[in-house]
Formats: structure tokens, C-alpha cells, sequence
């Protein structure tokens, strides 16, 4: 049951907590923190060692800004440090695919990460463009860090007057 403080702000009880981040379904099995810490398995954790190693290693995503101008619809994607050799862009059916390699360089003698946060390796993007385009008129730049691939967009009426027979 919920309670009021001082300033009438509503508080929740734990139970109502623990409901609230659980779900209802799944709120009797909250287990508190000596059964967490003593059994990581019992709160769901997986044990490292039945990790499977290829099937951690996935692409990375490329984040992308699309926008439109009169005539253009423009894809930008921040991908500094990659080489043009490194990167495939090509468009089907409407939908564009970027996919690439960022390449960390050679660090062999490295003993230790202590943080690594940096995305190493490969990455794709495929995005279904919002707009109808024209898949011969298309220019990809890369420069200074960033992909811009513009594409001429396809001119349509406004209003297309349909006759009912």
C-alpha cells in the first residue's frame, strides 16, 4: 500500500516497488539481496563459462541521422576511422545497407584493458527509406568522420485524380 511523507508525495512499499520494476507476474519471486549475491544463477544470470563465443561476437549497429531537404533525402552516419575500403554501401528495393570494419590497429602487447569502451570491428545499418528515390542519382562522401549519402528523391503529385468505374 502506498504512504505519504511530509510534503504528501506518494511513496510505494516495497512489495509495490517490486511489482513496479517487475511486473506484476513476476513480483513473487523478487529474491532479496543475500539470495542474489549467494546464488547469481537462482536470479537469472547465465555462468560465464556457457557463454558461447560466436554467438557474442555480433556487428555493431551504425547510428544514422536521416532528414529530407526539397529535392534530397540525406542518410549521415558517423563513422570515423574507417577506411572507404572498409565500408560497402549499396541500395535494393528501397532500402539502403551500410556495412563496414573499424579497424583498432595492431595492439599485441596490450596485458590489460582497464576500460574499453571504444566499438572495434564490424558494423552494418540497413534502413528502409522513408521516402521513394532515385537509385541512379546517388552520391556517398566520406569526409572528416562522416558518411553522407544523398539521394535524388522521386518527384510525386500532390493529388493523383483516381476515376471510379
Amino acid at each position: 500500500m502506498a504512504r505519504r511523507n511530509r510534503d504528501d508525495d506518494l511513496l510505494l512499499e516495497e512489495d509495490e516497488l517490486t511489482a513496479a520494476f517487475l511486473g506484476d507476474d513476476d513480483a513473487g519471486q523478487a529474491l532479496d539481496d543475500t539470495q542474489a549475491v549467494a546464488d547469481p544463477a537462482a536470479a537469472g544470470a547465465v555462468p560465464t563459462d556457457e557463454w558461447d563465443e560466436e554467438e557474442a561476437v555480433l556487428p555493431g549497429q551504425l547510428a544514422v541521422d536521416v532528414y529530407e531537404t526539397r529535392e534530397k533525402l540525406v542518410v549521415k552516419a558517423r563513422t570515423a576511422g574507417v577506411n572507404k575500403s572498409d565500408l560497402d554501401v549499396s541500395i535494393a528495393d528501397n532500402t539502403l545497407s551500410i556495412h563496414g570494419t573499424l579497424s583498432a590497429g595492431t595492439e599485441d602487447d596490450v596485458e590489460n584493458y582497464f576500460v574499453q569502451e571504444c566499438y572495434w570491428g564490424e558494423f552494418s545499418r540497413s534502413i528502409a527509406l522513408p521516402v521513394p528515390v532515385k537509385e541512379e542519382d546517388i552520391e556517398a562522401v566520406l569526409k572528416d568522420g562522416v558518411l553522407t549519402i544523398s539521394f535524388a528523391k522521386v518527384k510525386q503529385d500532390t493529388v493523383k485524380k483516381i476515376q471510379v468505374v
